[in-house]
């Protein structure tokens, strides 16, 4: 076998892949062999094989330009953090951190200090604990008070979240038993109050962050759901979903119940993401009373689902810049992102379509177009923000198969351009990109001949 090209591929993907693929390799060869159905393969053919075995199974995580026209695009990574939070995660990754080392005391110190402290000053709330995602601050909180027992759930709520993962398997899998109650659009104190047995262990909101029932609804208001919890001696939560510490309207984007409101009326437990509305890294935020937070805490489960000391670092980061809020535009990508005024997106389409002016077209049309961008990721999943988009179409009928062809060129580019096909157009949103240069890099690469 040649040499060369062996050693080039052990100093690629290490000795080990290597030969554990060429040996797979070798058996496959042998099989159709013994069958005849092939001929002997040679070393070429074999290490060919192998290469692009060892390549697809070695595929890297990918920077990416996200043109799709969703923000917090859950396939693509959701939130962009910040300079800061990034320089905080380099930081504390290539270097021993104090994570749960009390400095002043020289003993063992509680890894979700820091951030409590932030969270506690943001929200009002008493106490504060974060876990991996929002699915684990939920499914925790309930296995903490509802294991064995039953918790009322609106029919209306029992919502299905990315990945196929619904509220009523997190119940399950939490160890409680949920207790539909009222109906799909309709749900009424009334409804609680009959399900309220013996055994019932608290109350739940889910926000419907990803879909709106619409029309002939009524659903329960918090206060009346906190008054009945206090009148049972029971926790009552609020899972938010997205989450965010600041009402959108001051940026023109339609309002999102803040965690803020929802202590207010009277959750005594809310649990919401950290990557999504919030801008940070992915996290699943507890906040509430003091005493259900400790319970919280003491679940031998915490410590399976508690997050490690580079999204510490980074959600600390996100959390501080909402200390100064009137500043965030210019901070925090994802709220940047979402405010960013239709005029300077329009006025950055006209600029690339300038600099595509000099390109060959390869029988494409490239325009400026006016667009919708969503928020994504569960978060007002009816609203749309006026956007404006590079628009790519074919001069030949049909053009499905062109622009399909041309969207999956712009993927495989050495910085994957990621847009969206939408009626024989493929779009490339420009809400989300502030340097066009890679764009342009791209269409060049695509379209030169």
């Amino acid at each position: 076998m040649r040499s060369d090209l062996g050693h080039a591929l052990v100093e690629q993907f290490g000795r080990v892949p290597v030969a554990s693929t060429l040996a797979e390799q070798l058996k496959k060869a042998r099989e159709q062999l013994l069958k005849n159905e092939e001929s002997v393969p040679t070393d070429s053919a074999l290490l060919s094989e192998a290469t692009q075995e060892l390549e697809q199974s070695n595929r890297p995580l990918k920077t990416v330009i996200n043109l799709t026209g969703t923000v917090l695009h859950t396939n693509l990574g959701r939130a962009r953090l910040p300079e800061s939070a990034i320089n905080a995660i380099r930081n504390v990754a290539e270097s021993p951190s104090n994570i749960e080392f009390d400095l002043s005391t020289g003993k063992r110190g509680d890894r979700d200090a820091l951030l409590e402290r932030l969270l506690k000053d943001l929200t009002g709330a008493e106490a504060a604990t974060v876990v991996n995602n929002n699915a684990a601050a939920v499914m925790l909180t309930l296995n903490t008070f509802a294991l064995g027992k039953t918790v009322p759930v609106s029919r209306g709520e029992l919502v299905e979240i990315g990945g196929s993962f619904r509220i009523p398997e997190i119940m399950e899998r939490s160890g409680c038993e949920l207790v539909e109650v009222g109906a799909t659009n309709r749900t009424r104190l009334a409804d609680f109050k009959a399900a309220m047995t013996k055994s019932t262990a608290m109350l739940m909101k889910v926000h419907t962050s990803n879909y709106q029932v619409q029309g002939f609804t009524e659903s329960t208001p918090e206060p009346e759901l906190a008054d009945l919890a206090t009148q049972h001696d029971l926790p009552f939560m609020i899972d938010l979903g997205s989450g965010t510490l600041i009402d959108l309207a001051q940026y023109g984007i339609p309002r999102e119940p803040t965690v803020q409101d929802a202590l207010a009326q009277g959750a005594t437990l809310v649990t919401f993401s950290g990557d999504k509305l919030l801008g940070g890294p992915q996290a699943g935020i507890i906040v509430g009373k003091a005493s259900y937070i400790n319970a919280i805490k003491q679940n031998p489960m915490k410590r399976a689902m508690r997050v490690d000391k580079m999204t510490l670092a980074g959600l600390t980061e996100v959390l501080k810049l909402y200390q100064t809020p009137e500043t965030l535009c210019d901070t925090l990508p994802t709220i940047r992102d979402l405010a960013r005024p239709e005029q300077a997106i329009k006025a950055l389409g006209a600029q690339i379509l300038q600099q595509l002016e000099s390109l060959p077209t390869q029988g494409f049309k490239i325009e400026l177009m006016p667009v919708k961008s969503q928020i994504g990721s569960g978060a007002l999943p009816v609203e749309r923000i006026p956007s404006w988009a590079i628009a790519v179409s074919s001069r030949d009928t049909p053009s499905s198969r062109a622009i399909m062809t041309l969207a999956a060129e712009f993927r495989q580019q050495p910085r994957p351009v990621i847009g969206r096909i939408y009626q024989d157009h493929l779009l490339f949103d420009l809400r989300t990109l502030h340097d066009p240069q890679p764009l342009v890099e791209a269409f060049a690469a695509v379209l030169s001949p």
